[in-house]
């Protein structure tokens, strides 16, 4: 039978709930248990397949096409394991399938309510997870903050559910902030006792508290915390801020959280092997050397839009002994004016993901410059796309070439809807999505890169590259290394006469793990290691 540990949020958002799941299962892991982690997320979307990056965040695609919330690109990349649809439940869902089952006459005449359809639907889907993982443990992130009115059904049912399985087989973790008053010098844990009274007045009693501080806990504060939240003075866990989040599973063991966790749910305590977070973190203290790269976009407002793209970066940094310096920059800012001085500075440029025609004369720029410097150059989905319209109107003169995206009656569509798009709504659910095949031809950056020709990746788009410009494309350098075999569409292409300029239609960073890097990323960090080295050598001569 699984365990379920329940992950809640207090006093502010943005505290790192996920950070903090990802991180106690990555220390549930390291001691032989097989984890699963879910988020249920209170907003009424069915799935975050239509919702603006510069409110959410990314949009994390797994293996079989769901669209998610970013943190399940955290817990990914935490456990090493891939998560499904099943992962990210949300309102939308819940009520989507109760009003489905009502009209189905599922329900029996029944009068339809919160409690207990509601309620019952939720728990339900958590059950599903583990069976389907068949995880020794099942953590659940609850989105938001206690005292939100659209969790409260979420809290709720995990408040049932150890009435269901037990007290032995359920854990509650309550995230929390304790502020630090400057100006006195006074850490206040009256926030953390007042969400904690507050997740008490539904019932939910929290077996253990997550500190998060910016200044190690005090004795005082420790004991304080422990008397007003009826608990033990070990489940007062402190999460001091980290250089790195990969640190935060090493922190967090320093502080007994996983064996409060075994204690608590009965399970016998094991050593665990951290060998491999140990060796990240080394290395991310040890770098001596650094890359300068520009991530490229049209959500750069907010970072965590490209969030697996930084992550990504990093690990392909882990591979080549360095450390990225990304300089954000939005698409929209370039133009053959700014582009030089925006861009002059940086090593390499990786064009990343986005939808629709805003900012795209700037990606154009980009492209341009990397293309005309010789700087290295990763195009990613979108970014690809605009690498091919760009190249086809500088180098094939087709001035015309267009995405039927950005000029539906383009005259020259070198990117188009895929056939089975056409017709389709634009919403989130119309695309590409999931893990699909890709061939990758030999003698090939990408080639070189993977050590293979067959490569499974995941996929977020509607447009693809349009088959019959293809040849001319080829004949201006740019050549088709990656095909899907389902259909011969283009997955890669690589500029030729370019040190390093290469184009997906995936998005490889939703496969980057800190212990395996991405080829892709790992080899791009390398050409921009490379340049860099090259452009030290020439300012000395």
């Amino acid at each position: 039978m699984s365990k379920y540990i329940f992950v809640t949020g207090g006093v502010v958002s943005g505290l790192g709930k996920g950070i903090t799941a990802a991180s106690l299962g990555t220390l549930l892991k390291a001691r032989g248990y097989s984890v699963s982690i879910m988020k249920m997320d209170p907003y009424v979307n069915v799935d975050a397949g239509t919702m603006n990056p510069l409110q959410h965040g990314e949009v994390f695609v797994t293996d079989d096409g769901a669209q998610t919330d970013m943190d399940l690109g955290h817990y990914e990349r935490f456990i090493d394991r891939p998560l499904s649809a099943l992962n990210n439940v949300t309102t939308g869902q819940i009520y989507g399938a109760v009003i489905k089952k009502e009209r189905e006459g599922c329900y029996k005449g029944s009068t339809v309510q919160v409690i207990p359809h509601v309620t019952d639907e939720i728990k339900e889907r958590i059950k599903k997870v583990a069976e389907t993982s068949r995880a020794d443990i099942v953590i659940n992130e609850i989105g938001g903050t206690v005292g939100d009115i659209e969790s409260l059904p979420f809290l709720e049912a995990i408040r049932q559910f150890r009435s269901d399985v037990g007290p032995g087989n359920t854990l509650y973790v309550h995230v929390t902030l304790v502020p630090y008053i400057s100006t006195s010098g006074e850490q206040k844990t009256k926030p953390t006792q007042h969400s904690v009274a507050e997740l008490r007045s539904i019932g939910i009693a929290p077996d253990a508290v997550v500190c998060r501080s910016t200044h190690p806990l005090s004795q005082e504060a420790r004991d304080k915390l422990a008397l007003f939240c009826n608990l033990e003075k070990r489940a007062v866990i402190q999460n001091l801020d980290a250089r790195s989040i990969y640190e935060v599973p090493l922190q967090l063991e320093k502080e007994g959280f996983a064996r409060l966790v075994e204690d608590r749910l009965h399970l016998p305590r094991r050593e665990p092997d951290l060998s491999e977070w140990y060796d990240v973190v080394r290395k991310l203290e040890g770098w001596d050397r650094e890359f300068s790269v520009a991530v490229v976009g049209k959500y750069v407002a907010l970072r965590d839009a490209y969030k697996s793209v930084a992550e990504a970066l990093v690990h392909g940094g882990l591979a080549n002994g360095a450390v990225p310096r990304v300089k954000w920059v939005d698409s929209a800012s370039l133009t053959p004016q700014t582009t030089p001085k925006i861009l002059g500075d940086v090593d390499g440029i990786v064009l990343a993901g986005g939808l629709g025609h805003g900012g795209i004369s700037g990606a154009f720029e980009a492209v341009r410059y990397a293309r005309t410097q010789g700087k290295p150059f990763f195009g990613i989905s979108f970014g690809f796309q605009c690498a091919v319209v760009e190249i086809a109107r500088d180098m094939l003169a087709l001035d015309e070439a267009n995405s039927t995206e950005f000029d539906p009656d383009t005259p020259c569509p070198v990117v188009d809807l895929m056939p089975e798009q056409k017709g389709a709504g634009a919403a989130g659910g119309a695309m590409r999505l999931g893990l699909h095949k890709c061939l990758v031809k030999a003698g090939t950056l990408a080639h070189r890169a993977y050590g293979q020709g067959v490569v499974m990746e995941r996929h977020r788009h509607r447009f693809q590259v349009n088959p019959r410009y293809v040849p001319d494309l080829a004949r201006a350098g740019f050549l088709a290394t990656g095909i899907w075999p389902g259909r011969g569409l283009v997955e890669i292409m690589e500029l030729g006469g370019h040190p390093w300029f290469l184009g997906t239609q995936f998005h490889p960073e939703l496969l980057s793990r800190p212990n395996r890097p991405h080829p892709l990323f790992r080899d791009f960090v390398a050409a921009t290691l490379g340049y860099r080295s090259a452009q030290e050598k020439s300012f000395t001569e």
